[in-house]
């Protein structure tokens, strides 16, 4: 059951659930604009994934935005169990690695790789070129059930992630897009804060007539939807006293919008015994050896929670 968010003079709306107003991310239906969204916010569960390395300002900025670009993309197969969803950018410039993943129904996590010495000289807010040079953003998405797979790439040619991201909705999915997403960090209670909205043109199937949204001439319904959405403030949209219903209240309401339940977000590294057993079958015996340590056993780091696995070496027979 789709709760509806009704036209009222009160400035609090009840949906139906209570909404959590950190770590937390919700889909929408604009019923009026033909538009559907969703929104993301991220608080103690960002500065979990951020505590695990000392990263800059800069690259705890652009991993903060991509984990919150995650987890809009992931919220939608939050009812999928097992459904994963990976961003990674690789490029030539300071920050060369970038790793987040989704796995329904909420669990997050990310990692940036980056060289110190040529990120010492970039201010905190620096440009994404500035921090990853050229490169691609990859998005992968695995459904559970038919383990189904879908992957797109693009390139790194705009000033920020937003705007890669956005090209790449547009250009893979063919659907008018408009994200937006903000970062800040909390000087008196000393962490990070961030927060997204994704909305895009619901598509109109050719026999329905032409499609609802083209770059030359936008429908108007679209523009009225983008311009509201361009009244949203950096604090409105990080602000953990605003809840999504006060938020979707503010900027919607003249128009009819249904709210899905929301999904809480947690930290969900999956590192285990296990899986790093398995990753060291993958090697030769002879190469096994050449990585053990003096007393013979393993030690391997996971990059996304910086913890140490010591690991007894492997019998031949084990592998």
């Amino acid at each position: 059951m789709v709760p509806e968010l009704p036209v009222s003079d009160s400035p609090s709306i009840q949906v139906g659930a209570v909404v959590r107003m950190v770590d937390v991310a919700q889909s929408f239906h604009v019923e009026s604009l033909d538009a559907r969204g969703r929104l993301a916010r991220l608080g103690p569960v960002l500065d979990e994934v951020l505590s695990a390395h000392s990263y800059p300002a800069p690259v705890t900025r652009l991993l903060a935005e991509a984990l919150t670009l995650t987890a809009l993309i992931g919220v939608t197969l939050a009812t999928d169990e097992g459904a994963q969803v990976t961003l990674q950018v690789r490029s030539d410039g300071p920050a060369s690695l970038l790793v987040c993943d989704y796995m329904a129904p909420g669990a997050i996590r990310g990692y940036c790789g980056f060289d110190p010495a040529r990120i010492a000289g970039l201010s905190g807010d620096a440009d994404l070129p500035s921090l990853a040079g050229s490169g691609y953003l990859a998005l992968t998405i695995d459904t559970s059930g038919e383990a189904k797979r879908y992957q797109g790439i693009v390139d790194l040619d705009s000033p920020t992630l937003q705007d890669v991201a956005q090209r790449y909705f547009e250009n893979s999915e063919q659907l008018g897009t408009w994200l937006r997403m903000d970062v800040r960090h909390d000087a008196v209670d000393d962490r990070w804060l961030a927060g997204g909205v994704l909305l895009q043109h619901l598509p109109r199937g050719e026999e329905g007539g032409p499609r609802l949204f083209a770059k030359e001439h936008p429908d108007e319904k679209w523009r009225h939807a983008v311009t509201l959405l361009q009244t949203l403030t950096a604090e409105e949209l990080t602000d953990p006293s605003v809840g999504f219903d006060v938020l979707l209240w503010r900027l919607f309401h003249q128009e009819r919008v249904l709210v899905h339940e929301p999904f809480p977000l947690t930290k969900g590294c999956r590192c285990s015994i296990e899986r790093i057993q398995a990753v060291l079958r993958q090697f030769s015996f002879e190469d096994l050896m050449e990585m053990r340590e003096p007393d013979g056993s393993f030690r391997v780091n996971c990059a996304f929670c910086s913890r140490d696995w010591i690991i007894e070496r492997p019998e031949p027979n084990d592998r």
